[in-house]
């Protein structure tokens, strides 16, 4: 099964709250998904606000889950995925 780990949209209108999740690739963005694994506010008070698992995020990543662009720079900002260098 092909996963990908992405945002799925909650809250209400003209203020967004989104779940980090990891869902099969085929399923709709607020529909089915395997697990959750942190949350972003973008519209905190103070600045935009990231929680995630680093232990889950890892585990998928290396069970070959692919995040979104979006989800990697949540990671990345995190401290979470840290990007291959090409060599």
């Amino acid at each position: 099964m092909a996963t990908r780990i992405r945002l799925r949209r909650e809250g209400r209108k003209k203020l967004p709250m989104y779940r980090i999740v990891v869902a099969d690739r085929e399923a709709p963005r607020d529909g089915r998904f395997i697990e959750v694994i942190g949350t972003y506010n973008p519209k905190a008070a103070d600045a935009s606000q990231v929680v995630v698992d680093a232990d889950k995020a890892r585990a998928w990543i290396a069970k070959g889950a692919t995040a979104t662009e979006t989800v990697q720079s949540l990671l990345k900002r995190a401290g979470v995925f840290q990007p291959v260098a090409a060599s």
